[in-house]
């Protein structure tokens, strides 16, 4: 397999047009080759009046080695397969419970349900048909399910997003990840396409379809199930206690993945309790800010706005300030909408979603400051989550205390005005919003940044700064206010056999590092073995 690079084409270009490109470019006949498949695929809109995509291809020839020999080219390469070596599990091993169903939780589960261990996988929400119902009804006005709900239920957090696969982690098990997704259900584009996406209507049925798997390996799964209690015995692991279904029952276990997500605040306090260590760390707070796509695409593909094969278009801004501060977009949805995500009561908290076609009138993005332990208030391990929480709470009440969002024009917002009306961009937040100033519910330092950190940007994407787009609040849960500290072996410090994992731990950024995560402590716990004896 031959590979080339940088193949410039047009936004409207077919597999004919690619099949010549690849031909000039290896200075051989269209016949000769035998198939193409793409490796990476980006779009590059620097110059608003030439869009365009930039590809790597992947080409089998009928004369490979002697087209290898001849080509000048510097695009040109061997092209060399990744192949996953999985590992495998023997008498050593032990059982492992892995607490969470989110992508780490999953892919670590996955990992030794493969390689022939005993696996249970615990998760204290519902499998992803009945979460779906959930957070339907609670979008449509009803009760918040604290169990069910954007943040836990099978998936994770990520199952109501939009699906994105972009990575900032150069680790080669990124690849496994990708395969693992298509293989499952998820769209082939995902394995070439630079900024990938899943939507969250694909993304459900695919975690679905990898939880069916580890049961048909042998896993065992079980939903309602929450993670309460670790009994350690001199510095070891020896069972966990979980609550199921309104019962406590004792689980016995070699070893333990803490996989929970970045809003198990309750199972932040039992790790608190039993000793672990842990640390605050840096994370971003600020609320969705929401514009209409079309818009977004203009500035974005200029005149090529609206070709299909451009799709809606992403953006990722940042800019640091002279106040000290970071400023940045962050979980953008294109075509997608702003979503209800609280999991405690009287609490208000948004996410952005989108499903595949990313065909939704918006396009939203967090729109984050970022914050540091000494902005917490406290010394407390956990003052980052307190700190969140109270914020939370105060745009609850910003919305009126009915799970209404608190939301503000962008030119009111800059000006320090009350909105009274709503421009061409309307709300996709439901079950409702509120008009309320975004003030009420961040503090000043953090607005002031997001006002400065607007202009900025206008600068970079005009339109961002537009009077009629929409502040919905509160953004508070980009990544986890902690970090529960391990050795190199990834075993937590102090105690043996249980493996700290994920974006809640402290040690991912989003669905795939997550999972890169899981399968990392999977092959950990199979290397490891008996962390017992």
């Amino acid at each position: 397999m031959i590979r080339i690079s940088n193949l410039y084409l047009k936004p409207d270009y077919n597999n004919d047009n690619l099949i010549k490109k690849i031909a000039s470019e290896l200075g051989c006949k269209k016949s000769d080759i035998k198939n193409v498949k793409l490796f990476k695929r980006s779009i590059d809109a620097r110059k608003k009046n030439d869009v365009h995509f930039l590809i790597t291809a992947d080409a089998e020839l009928h004369n490979e080695q002697k087209v290898l020999l001849v080509t000048n080219s510097k695009k040109v390469t061997q092209a060399k397969p990744y192949t996953y070596i999985q590992p495998v599990a023997d008498k050593n091993t032990g059982k492992t419970v892995v607490a969470g169903a989110g992508p780490a939780g999953l892919f670590a589960a996955l990992i030794l349900a493969r390689a022939g261990a005993e696996v249970v996988l615990i998760e204290r929400g519902k499998p992803v048909n009945e979460r779906t119902r959930d957070v339907e009804s609670f979008w449509s006005g009803n009760t918040l399910d604290i169990n069910s709900n954007v943040q836990f239920g099978e998936g994770g957090a990520g199952t109501f997003s939009d699906g994105k696969l972009t990575t900032g982690t150069k680790d080669k098990r990124v690849r496994k990840v990708f395969e693992e997704f298509v293989s499952h259900g998820a769209p082939q584009e995902i394995l070439y396409n630079a900024k990938p996406h899943i939507g969250t209507d694909m993304l459900k049925s695919t975690v679905r379809a990898i939880r069916e798997e580890i049961v048909r390996l042998g896993g065992t799964v079980y939903f309602q199930t929450q993670l309460t209690d670790i009994k350690i015995d001199n510095n070891r692991l020896r069972s966990v206690t979980v609550c199921q279904n309104g019962t406590e029952k004792t689980l016995y276990c070699d070893n333990l993945i803490i996989a929970i997500g970045h809003s198990a605040r309750d199972t932040f306090k039992m790790l608190k309790r039993r000793g672990f260590a842990i640390e605050p760390k840096p994370f971003a707070v600020g609320a969705r800010i929401e514009h209409l796509r079309e818009k977004i695409d203009a500035s974005q593909y200029g005149s090529f706005a609206g070709m299909p094969s451009l799709g809606a278009a992403p953006y990722k801004l940042s800019t640091h300030l002279k106040n000290g501060r970071g400023v940045y977009t962050f979980c953008m949805c294109p075509g997608g909408v702003v979503v209800a995500a609280a999991s405690e009561k009287n609490t208000v908290v948004t996410n952005g979603m989108s499903y595949f076609a990313r065909d939704m009138q918006n396009s939203n993005s967090a729109l984050l400051v970022g914050v540091n332990p000494s902005d917490y208030g406290s010394d407390d391990v956990l003052a980052g989550m307190y700190f969140q929480q109270k914020l939370e709470e105060k745009a609850f009440l910003a919305g009126g205390g009915d799970y209404s969002a608190p939301v503000q024009r962008v030119g009111d917002f800059l000006k320090g005005n009350m909105t009274s009306s709503f421009g061409e961009v309307l709300p996709s937040y439901r079950p409702s919003v509120k008009f309320s100033l975004t003030e009420n519910y961040l503090p000043q330092f953090i607005t002031d940044s997001m006002k400065q950190g607007i202009i900025e940007m206008d600068k970079h994407l005009h339109g961002f700064a537009d009077n009629d787009a929409l502040l919905t609040g509160i953004e508070s849960r980009s990544s986890s206010p902690i970090r529960i500290l391990r050795e190199q072996d990834m075993q937590a410090v102090g105690f043996s056999g249980i493996y700290p994992c994920g974006e809640g731990a402290g040690y991912a950024g989003g669905i795939v590092s997550a999972a890169v995560d899981g399968i990392k402590c999977a092959e950990k716990i199979l290397e490891n073995k008996m962390h017992r004896l």
